[in-house]
């Protein structure tokens, strides 16, 4: 849900300011809930954009409903398309509570934004996309799996999962956000915490200008 509030509150920004910009806004919710019709390991889900994948891990179903929410955004062949998900452990692994892991194929949309987060005081990390990876999602029974069966490069091989269902937009950037502080700090309570939305705003205002 941390990743729907982010998406949300960015979209507040944009509307209250009155960015002359189109806004589409789309948040993937479902029930997460055991059912007759749950899906199971082993299960091959078909997703909007044709791509058939194989479930190898039950708790990696975010990527799941992002996958083709991504799709759907994709159709609309926007000039900027930015997701926000609390997707996975692996990042907070490698990077820690307090610092979000940045994936996109744009060098210099990554500048920018890594310029915006410097310049606002909100930290992001630019983490690799390595194609080499892609190795890790094979399946033989679908196109991809929805986790490696491996430990490593979690947050990696979710982000390029997620590049499979918007291939035809090279200005994507996958943010995978922690959105909660562990302990209260000056200023700060214990509980959900906003990251990147400073830094988006400004990268937003910059690109876009405002009335």
């Amino acid at each position: 849900m941390g990743g729907a509030a982010h998406a949300l509150a960015l979209a507040h920004l944009v509307m209250a300011h009155d960015l002359p910009v189109t806004l589409r806004v789309i948040i993937p919710a479902v029930e997460n809930a055991i059912s007759g019709d749950a899906m199971r390991p082993g299960d091959v889900l078909h997703t909007r954009a044709g791509l058939t994948v194989e479930v190898t891990n039950t708790d990696a179903e975010g990527r799941l409903i992002l996958a083709d929410a991504l799709t759907a955004a994709a159709e609309f062949e926007p000039d900027l398309l930015i997701d926000f998900a609390t997707l996975t452990g692996a990042a907070r692994v490698a990077l820690g509570p307090d610092l979000p892991a940045m994936f996109t194929p744009d060098d210099a949309l990554a500048e920018a934004l890594l310029a915006a987060a410097t310049r606002t005081a909100d930290p992001l990390w630019r983490m690799p996309l390595w194609p080499g990876y892609r190795e890790m999602m094979k399946s033989s029974v679908a196109d991809m799996v929805n986790a490696a069966d491996s430990s490593y490069a979690g947050a990696i091989t979710a982000a390029l999962f997620l590049q499979q269902f918007v291939k035809s937009i090279q200005n994507w950037v996958h943010i995978d956000v922690y959105a909660w502080s562990g302990a209260a700090k000056p200023g700060r309570i214990k509980g959900g915490e906003a990251m990147t939305l400073r830094a988006f705003w400004h990268l937003l205002a910059d690109r876009y200008g405002t009335k």
